[in-house]
């Protein structure tokens, strides 16, 4: 094995580091090193640096570092350092420690999950120095790291000059296009990878809803609800999450004899990604509740006390549980699901990069969705058939005013429609929670719907604070009702 003296200064010859040798930062190094680049590693904990010498040194051209000097001095000049430690304190240390080590024009890369204003604010304070700071959006998890992930880095065009060929060529490739692409400046990449972990939150909700409402409505045992999803392979809803359910929804566990997902308790955890996406939704005035209630809903399924609770109040008056026989209905029921579940998905990732628009034209990010699309079709968790369909949308009528009007979705939507509103009145009479297929629906009602009752919430805030309306005979002039005085006249304020 080797040691940490084992690993003497080298001259100022590789192309990018690697700073964080956990797995996914060691899988990112192996990546760029097999793609013929000059990685420099390093870690705080030397045994990782001996780690990745021993099992992969052969895999290309590593230059290992013994102190964050030799690293740095290790790199040609505009240098560039991936930073692949945790998110928070230690993303912080790391990067005060390199900004007193490198010059103006270096780069800085933080390719964890980070808040988009912390990286912001990072880009500040280091651009003061001359530093440029890049938050990089990666997904694909450990695999996608070796293998090619989806990327997404924000910063200055200049330091996507000098990162944007080597992480192109690392990344997935869909169509002989890189899954990669320079989103925009400032906090741009990590914002649009939160929208994506926000989307993922979607996606795998409903997918966990269309398989309860399968086993809880349908009565399908777990391996006849396998070769459904097995099935919505070849459909509309072809992805990596539907493979990874099949995946999960086949595995018996070995010591019971189970299905593997009954062993598993059902608490479902996260790291604080689809409440960031949630938070910022509601700071930008944007609405996506497909979204929240993915997040919601991993927060309800991690309250044991309040659950046992619940169940011992016995509150399941009016509900009825089918259970339909194998044959015609059942069938039918599930195509319904089916059906629902995509149009559930259009909505959701609709939301997301609505929640993208607006933040790209607050920020003046002008940022790129059919890109983004694009960049998401390999190497990324959400990957999925339809992307293509929305990367075409972007392509056509960049401009959209929601995703849910292109005529590729819209027609979609029409079809599905029916169906969908079959299985929310289905679920609520069987007392199965769907809160995203019927949130994403109620999304779709507030669209297409000629009148809100928000007119009323509008009359309620001005009765109570004298918060002002607009009449649909004069939407610029701002009104007020005297309510507290005789007559309730109404006045005109400009």
């Amino acid at each position: 094995m080797s040691s940490a003296s084992d690993f003497v200064p080298q001259p100022a010859s590789a192309d990018i580091g690697v700073y964080g040798l956990g797995v996914m930062g060691a899988n990112l190094a192996r990546n760029l090193a097999r793609h013929g680049h000059s990685v420099a590693v390093f870690n705080r904990t030397p045994a990782r640096t001996e780690r990745l010498m021993d099992l992969h040194g052969g895999e290309g051209d590593f230059v290992p570092a013994v102190d964050a000097a030799a690293f740095v001095a290790s790199l040609r000049r505009p240098r560039a350092v991936i930073i692949m430690v945790q998110a928070g304190s230690a993303t912080e240390a790391v990067i005060e420690q390199l900004r007193e080590l490198l010059e103006p024009g270096d780069i800085i890369v933080d390719a964890g999950n980070t808040f988009y204003e912390d990286t912001e604010r990072r880009e500040t304070s280091l651009r003061e120095q001359g530093i440029h700071f890049v938050g990089m959006g990666v997904s694909g998890g450990e695999e996608g790291a070796l293998l090619g992930p989806s990327i997404m880095p924000g910063g200055t065009d200049a330091s996507y000059e000098r990162l944007g060929p080597l992480l192109e060529s690392i990344s997935a490739h869909v169509d002989g296009e890189p899954c990669c692409t320079h989103v925009g400046p400032g906090g741009a990449g990590h914002f649009v990878k939160m929208v994506h972990n926000g989307i993922e939150y979607a996606d795998m909700q409903l997918i966990a809803e269309a398989y309860d409402l399968l086993r809880g409505v349908a009565g399908m045992s777990v391996p006849e609800i396998a070769d459904v999803f097995r099935d919505w392979k070849h459909s509309e809803l072809d992805s990596y999450l539907i493979d990874i359910t099949t995946e999960v929804l086949d595995r018996v566990d070995p010591a019971t004899g189970a299905p593997f997902v009954d062993v598993i308790v059902d608490a479902a955890g996260q790291k604080g990604t689809g409440a960031w996406t949630t938070r910022t939704a509601l700071d930008l005035g944007v609405a996506v509740p497909a979204i929240a209630e993915a997040t919601f809903a991993r927060a309800a399924s991690s309250a044991p006390a309040q659950r046992a609770a619940v169940r011992a109040a016995g509150l399941n008056a009016g509900t009825t549980v089918p259970h339909l026989a194998a044959g015609p209905e059942r069938d039918a029921f599930v195509d319904a699901v089916r059906q629902a579940l995509y149009g559930s998905k259009i909505a959701a990732y609709a939301q997301g990069f609505d929640e993208i628009a607006t933040a790209s034209a607050q920020h003046d990010w002008n940022v790129d969705l059919g890109a983004m699309a694009r960049i998401w079709r390999g190497g990324c968790i959400i990957r999925a058939r339809f992307l293509d369909d929305i990367t075409r949308a972007y392509e056509a009528d960049p401009q959209l005013p929601s995703l849910l009007t292109a005529p590729t979705f819209a027609d979609a939507l029409r079809a599905a429609l029916p169906a969908w509103r079959q299985v929310v009145s289905a679920a609520a009479l069987a007392g199965v929670p769907a809160p995203a297929f019927a949130a994403s629906l109620a999304y779709v009602d507030q669209l297409r719907a000629q009148r809100l009752p928000a007119a009323l919430i509008q009359g309620q805030r001005d009765f109570f604070g004298s918060h002002t309306y607009h009449r649909v005979d004069d939407p610029e002039g701002v009104y007020h009702v005297l309510w507290a005085e005789p007559g309730r006249a109404e006045e005109k304020w400009n």
